[in-house]
């Protein structure tokens, strides 16, 4: 179906949510569309911002807003939904958008499994009305579905559409870009460089991956790398869970912008503990990159005043070899908490795999190094 035909069919003139690769159609549709736009369209930091700003924009205008998201977002909504959306409650109806990211029968990476299982589940659950749409998704059928879904929504009662691979098509082009000249992928291969055999933990999406191409190009042991493909925001709190049991040994972690944004709370708890033994590189590229390109506000914030302000001991920003480098050596050196931030441009190689061990074999491999070391 092509989007705009969906986005008229929902009737709905504000848009807020977390970027999804089976709702790139949608996003570029906005992207083209609005913008982001304070009136029509927001990237919020996580699904469960977005839920309640959405039900901000109810309480303000009396209209249904759309929020959209991939399946692995679900967990981020419970609590919204469940205390302040649902009918029992303040009754704020919502459309949510949702890609079916793990459907079953479909072959997908193994953070995605076991939510595309539950997918559909977890909403009935919570008691929202949910319609699957595919590739062989008619207009007129979802016109029926969507007039049945206003009835609904009257009533103060949330309703959702879960989107298959393929079911939205959007043909005009959108190109997403900075002006940083570093590539993520040579940034971490200077990190690589200069950490050896420390354990590194690294963000969802195509970080984890370039990492684990890095060491197998170089013939290395992926034993001290642990690959956080899933569980998106919360690999630098893997990290402190590490550092703070292995103090005598450095502990690096690896972030993206969109996934530190996701849940910044955790660099608050990092700051409190300062852990003498980690190193937290935040690289930058202003982008959810693994999953179209999109903007996060991470180019508009200051990162380090933020990890400063958060109780780091040491807080700096790069945008060159050089420099990064230089910071990476005295982080390694340094016995106190380190954040370097590295602003990074968008993209990655055409070619970019993904790791051929599997999460399991990850996992105990990693352990397994980590009980071999102090």
């Amino acid at each position: 179906m092509e989007v705009k035909e969906f986005v008229r069919i929902l009737g709905a003139d504000f848009y807020t949510g977390v970027p999804d690769s089976q709702l790139k159609a949608l996003c570029n549709y906005l992207m083209n569309e609005y913008g982001i736009n304070e009136k029509h369209h927001i990237i919020a930091a996580n699904e469960g911002n977005c839920t309640a700003l959405a039900a901000g924009y109810h309480l303000a205008t009396n209209k249904v807003p759309v929020v959209y998201m991939q399946n692995s977002g679900e967990g981020n909504i419970i609590n919204p939904v469940a205390s302040l959306l649902n009918d029992k409650v303040y009754a704020i109806p919502v459309i949510f958008v949702i890609g079916w990211r793990g459907e079953p029968g479909k072959h997908d990476e193994p953070q995605h499994i076991y939510q595309g299982e539950v997918t559909c589940r977890l909403l009935d659950d919570m008691g929202i009305k949910n319609f699957v749409i595919d590739e062989n998704t008619t207009v007129e059928k979802l016109e029926d579905v969507m007039n049945d879904y206003n009835n609904i929504l009257k009533t103060g009662k949330d309703v959702a559409f879960v989107i298959k691979k393929g079911a939205l098509s959007y043909d005009e082009k959108i190109e997403y870009k900075n002006e940083n000249s570093m590539t993520r992928e040579n940034i971490i291969n200077h990190i690589v460089d200069i950490t050896n055999e420390d354990p590194i933990i690294s963000t969802t999406g195509k970080t984890s991956r370039e990492l684990f191409e890095i060491r197998t190009e170089r013939n290395q042991s992926h034993k001290q790398d642990f690959l956080t493909v899933g569980s998106m925001g919360h690999s630098s709190s893997i990290c402190l869970g590490v550092a703070i049991n292995k103090k005598n040994q450095k502990i690096w972690c690896i972030d993206g912008d969109g996934a530190a944004l996701m849940h910044m709370g955790a660099m608050a708890v990092i700051g409190s503990y300062s852990p003498k033994n980690m190193v937290h590189i935040l690289i930058n590229n202003g982008a959810h990159e693994t999953v179209g390109g999109m903007p996060t506000v991470a180019s508009k914030i200051d990162m380090v005043a933020i990890a400063k302000a958060c109780g780091y001991y040491y807080a700096v920003c790069v945008d060159n070899f050089d420099d990064l480098d230089n910071e990476l050596l005295k982080a390694k050196s340094r016995n106190e908490l380190s954040f370097i931030e590295v602003m990074s441009s968008i993209g990655a190689r055409d070619d970019l795999g993904r790791p051929t061990t599997s999460a399991i074999e990850n996992k105990k491999n990693f352990m397994d190094y980590l009980s071999s070391i102090n």
